[in-house]
C-alpha cells in the first residue's frame, strides 16, 4: 500500500473567475505543495469545499492530480458522505481512477449511532483495496465516533488510521494505545499535532502545510527523533497562523492567505463568502510573523 507520510496537506480547490474548478491551478499547487515539504494530499475534503462539488468535477479532480503528482505522493480522494451505498460506489470509481486511498469522514446529519459507523466503513473497506484513512470531527459531523468503534475498525486490514480531530486527548491516547499495530493517528487540528505526537500519534493532516509545510515537517521530525525544544520553539513560531486559519469559516482565510501570498487559487462557492475586515487583520497580522515555504507559481 501506499505510504501516506506523516505531512497530509487537506488541498483547497482552486477556482476559475466564473467559478468553474480550475484544474490547471489545481496541478500547480500539488506541485507548489509538495515541493514545500507535504507527503500525501487529501483531495475533495472540507478545505477543498467539496461539499460545493459535483460528482464529475471530483472525480477529475482526482485524476488530475493524480496525474500531476505520480508516484511522488498519495492522493487520499474525499468519497465519502452519509450514504454508505453512495460512498461505496464513488470509492470504487476513484480506485479505478487510480487514487492512492480514501479519506472515510464520519457521516453527518443523521446522526448514525456506533454500530452503524462500523458498518458503514467496513462496507466501504470491503468494497476497495486501497488504504482508507477514517476522519472523526464532530464539531462538523455531529457524531463523534468514539475510540472503541475506531479501535474495532483498525482490525480492517485497509483501514490504516484516522485522522482525529475531536479535540478529546484522553480518546487519542486510547486509541494509540488500544489499535492493531500498524494503524496510525494523524492529528485533525494544526494545533494539536505536536501534543498527539507526544501522545505517540504519526503525524498530521494539514491546512497549515499550505503556507508552511517545511516548517511542519521540521517540527513534526524534532518531535519523533527526541528535539522537543526545537519542535515546541516551531510550534509556538506557527501558534498564530494555526489560530488566524480559523478566524472564520475555513477555507476563507486559507484562500485570503493564498492571494496575499502570490499563489491565488481564486474565489470560494456559497454559502462560503469573501473574508471579513476583523479575519482578514487576523490573517494579515500572523503572515506578518511567518516565513511562507510555498513556491510562487510560474508566470502565466
Amino acid at each position: 500500500m501506499q505510504p501516506f507520510g506523516r505531512l497530509i496537506t487537506a488541498m483547497a480547490t482552486p477556482f476559475a473567475d466564473d467559478g468553474s474548478v480550475d484544474y490547471p491551478r489545481a496541478r500547480q499547487l500539488a506541485d507548489a505543495l509538495l515541493a514545500s515539504g507535504t507527503q500525501s494530499l487529501v483531495i475533495a475534503g472540507t478545505t477543498g469545499e467539496a461539499p460545493t462539488m459535483t460528482h464529475q468535477e471530483k472525480a477529475r479532480l482526482f485524476s488530475e492530480i493524480k496525474d500531476a503528482v505520480g508516484d511522488r505522493a498519495a492522493v487520499i480522494a474525499g468519497t465519502c458522505g452519509y450514504d454508505t451505498a453512495e460512498s461505496v460506489r464513488f470509492s470504487q470509481e476513484a480506485e479505478r481512477l487510480g487514487v492512492d486511498g480514501i479519506l472515510g469522514t464520519v457521516p453527518w446529519y443523521n446522526k448514525p449511532p456506533q454500530a452503524g459507523l462500523e458498518r458503514h466503513f467496513r462496507a466501504i473497506a470491503d468494497a476497495v483495496s486501497i488504504p482508507i484513512l477514517l476522519y472523526n470531527i464532530p464539531s462538523r459531523t455531529s457524531t463523534n465516533m468514539l475510540p472503541e468503534t475506531t479501535i474495532r475498525l483498525s482490525r480492517t486490514p485497509n483501514i490504516v488510521g484516522v485522522k482525529e480531530a475531536s479535540g478529546n486527548m484522553e480518546a487519542i491516547a486510547t486509541i494509540i494505545r488500544d489499535a492493531e499495530p500498524g494503524f496510525r493517528v494523524w492529528s485533525g487540528d494544526d494545533a494539536v499535532t505536536l501534543p498527539i505526537l507526544a501522545l505517540g500519534g504519526y503525524g498530521v493532516v494539514s491546512v497549515a502545510s499550505h503556507l508552511v509545510g517545511r516548517q511542519l515537517a521540521r517540527m513534526i521530525a524534532c518531535a519523533v527523533e527526541g528535539v522537543p525544544e526545537e519542535a515546541a520553539r516551531i510550534h509556538a513560531s506557527l501558534s498564530p497562523l494555526f489560530s488566524a486559519l480559523f478566524a472564520t469559516t475555513s477555507p476563507i482565510p486559507l484562500k485570503y492567505a493564498l492571494a496575499r501570498c502570490g499563489f491565488s487559487c481564486g474565489g470560494l462557492r456559497l454559502p462560503l463568502v469573501e473574508i471579513d475586515e476583523r479575519s482578514a487583520q487576523v490573517m494579515d497580522r500572523a503572515l506578518a510573523g511567518i516565513t511562507v515555504d510555498l513556491p510562487a507559481p510560474a508566470p502565466a
